[in-house]
């Protein structure tokens, strides 16, 4: 979407945070391997700019990208495999 659309902006603005919500108790249980696989498709070689602003364009993988609600609640599940990884 183009940074002009602001309608478009801000429904994305709305609806990431409240999708987050409604996943919660997915990512709660599994968050660190589902974001990790998110950040490898979103930030692949082929896959087009979350941000680009020589031609004025904004993903909504941005939004997704930059929520600090979903590294809330992906925490539990990484602390966890931490602790796995660190005794074995």
């Amino acid at each position: 979407m183009r940074y002009e659309e602001k309608a478009k902006l801000t429904a994305a603005r709305a609806l990431v945070p409240a999708a987050i919500l409604l996943t919660s108790p997915v990512l709660l249980i599994a968050g660190a391997p589902i974001r990790r696989r998110y950040l490898r498709y979103v930030y692949r070689d082929e896959a087009p700019a979350i941000l680009d602003k020589e031609q004025g364009r904004i993903s909504v993988h941005w939004f997704v990208v930059m929520s600090p609600l979903l590294g809330w609640l992906c925490r539990p599940t990484e602390a966890l495999a931490r602790l796995i990884s660190c005794r074995g």
